[in-house]
């Protein structure tokens, strides 16, 4: 067991998503609301804020704008503040929107998928259903990798399946990750993400099956339940032993509560104080994962920050 005590762990509150304001009135979806609530879980211990915005129909520029509307008065109270988005589905290949919100210096962490899953609900019988893949082929990947190089982002990179990490890891190896890169383990309860399950379940031996493949990789990596809640788990206890960070937020919460993102990051830092591990600030973060300083406007020609 590694010695982690006083290592300070990163939250990452993911605030919203695929759960809707008929499971949880408390989900943030304008933008207004957005920046609200990213402040309120920065100011209780949150480091980084990822978040969707409704991108029916419209562009990747256009997808920037709206995520720039959440965010500006973020920035404005708390510059230091770390804040990233989601992949663009609809639009292939679901990366360039990083480039406009790099460029309006509001962006220091980029987003990469780096596999891909099947994702759908369940029939009555509770077999899986439906025709949704999440498809990132290794060409988009390596695409959304070279984004995040050219704009100095730290890649983000949610690890649905083991398969997920056994990409990463070639990229480790070879040298080729770009530098800020931070993985987040999910773990997926029976209900998953849209109603199936996928992945490994919550449980200290799926940990124990991730942190083996990791081996001597020493990435940042944080765990999160998907269609559960971390703080029950004895799945978040072992993840702070062992060195670990945590994602929370209303994205992939579900039980038998109706919190608020607000709620789950204070008990996620009340877990970090039983733990023995204090919670990293969003600039003792930035110094964690190696990120640009904030504030500089990044030019898609040169990658210079200007």
């Amino acid at each position: 067991m590694p010695h982690v005590a006083g290592q300070p762990v990163i939250i990452e509150a993911a605030i919203n998503g695929v759960t809707r304001r008929d499971r949880n009135r408390h989900v943030p979806i304008e933008p207004a609301e957005i920046a609200a609530d990213a402040l309120a879980c920065i100011a209780a211990g949150a480091a980084i804020i990822h978040n969707h915005i409704d991108r029916s129909g419209i562009d990747e520029r256009a997808a920037a704008e709206r995520y720039l509307e959440g965010w500006r008065p973020v920035l404005a109270e708390r510059p230091d503040a770390l804040l990233y988005p989601t992949v663009h589905i609809g639009a292939q290949p679901g990366y360039e929107h990083l480039a406009p919100l790099a460029e309006s210096g509001a962006l220091r962490l980029g987003i990469v998928d780096p596999g891909s899953v099947n994702l759908g609900g369940v029939d009555a019988d509770g077999v899986p259903t439906g025709g949704f893949v999440y498809a990132n082929s290794y060409d988009t990947i390596a695409h959304a990798f070279a984004i995040c190089r050219r704009f100095g982002l730290g890649p983000n990179m949610a690890i649905y399946e083991p398969g997920f990490l056994r990409t990463v890891l070639a990229w480790w190896r070879a040298g080729r990750l770009p530098a800020g890169a931070m993985l987040k383990l999910y773990f997926s309860s029976e209900r998953g993400y849209l109603g199936a399950p996928f992945g490994l379940p919550p449980t200290p031996a799926a940990l124990d099956a991730y942190l083996e493949l990791l081996g001597d990789c020493d990435l940042p990596w944080a765990v999160s339940v998907v269609g559960g809640d971390l703080a029950a788990h004895d799945l978040c206890r072992r993840a702070l032993e062992r060195g670990g960070h945590l994602h929370v937020g209303l994205e992939f919460y579900a039980g038998g509560r109706e919190p608020t993102n607000l709620e789950l990051v204070r008990e996620a830092v009340e877990l970090c104080r039983e733990a023995g591990r204090p919670v990293a600030s969003p600039d003792r973060a930035a110094e964690l994962l190696r990120l640009r300083a904030p504030g500089g406007r990044i030019s898609a020609a040169t990658g210079d920050v200007t």
